[in-house]
């Protein structure tokens, strides 16, 4: 018969384990969400940071930050898991390079509230906060890989994704309120 302190090593192994797990579905769904985009210049629209965020507010900052690692490593070893179905370290010099990298602090913004917070307001804030993360390293980025001017660099960048990143926040929220009790009863954050 196991101790008490076996059973609870057991059941933490347990539970590291399925958190790892989902920690890898939320990747394999943010490599997804790069395939799902509409080309409109040197940054497509792409369903990516909808994943990043639902990582951070199902998963919580470690094992959402953890997420988007497994994510970004599996682009830098050559996965073709960019946009376009890119791949390659290069990617990070690209103009799309501030975006990708932006994730890993965003992950963690949303997944630190997320701790915090079952709120609307609070997640809701989270979320435009990790956005406008985002948009900061994003632009700013591709403003200096491409030459724009910060103008334009907002123009093409950041402008033509507001209205749809408001639908995926909104669309984060609905879709972590909904899947929120399967994955808390196993999340050990």
């Amino acid at each position: 018969m196991k101790s008490s302190v076996e059973q609870k090593n057991d059941l933490n192994i347990s539970n590291q384990l399925q958190m790892t797990v989902y920690s890898s579905l939320m990747a394999a769904l943010i490599a997804v969400g790069a395939f799902i985009a509409i080309p409109i210049g040197p940054v497509p629209i792409v369903l990516q940071n909808l994943f990043v965020m639902l990582a951070g507010l199902l998963l919580g900052a470690r094992w959402g930050m953890a997420s988007v690692g497994v994510y970004l490593l599996a682009g830098v070893c050559g996965l073709p898991v960019f946009s376009g179905g890119g791949a390659g370290i290069g990617h990070f010099f690209g103009p799309t390079g501030g975006y990708l990298l932006s994730y890993l602090p965003a992950v963690f913004v949303v997944g630190s509230i997320a701790e915090r917070s079952t709120g609307l307001f609070a997640r809701t804030v989270g979320l435009v906060g990790a956005h406008a993360l985002i948009f900061l390293m994003g632009v700013t980025w591709l403003k200096v890989a491409t030459g724009m001017s910060i103008a334009k660099a907002m123009a093409v960048g950041m402008f033509p994704f507001l209205i749809g990143d408001v639908v995926k926040i909104v669309a984060a929220i609905l879709i972590a309120r909904a899947l929120q009790p399967l994955v808390a009863k196993h999340n050990i954050r």
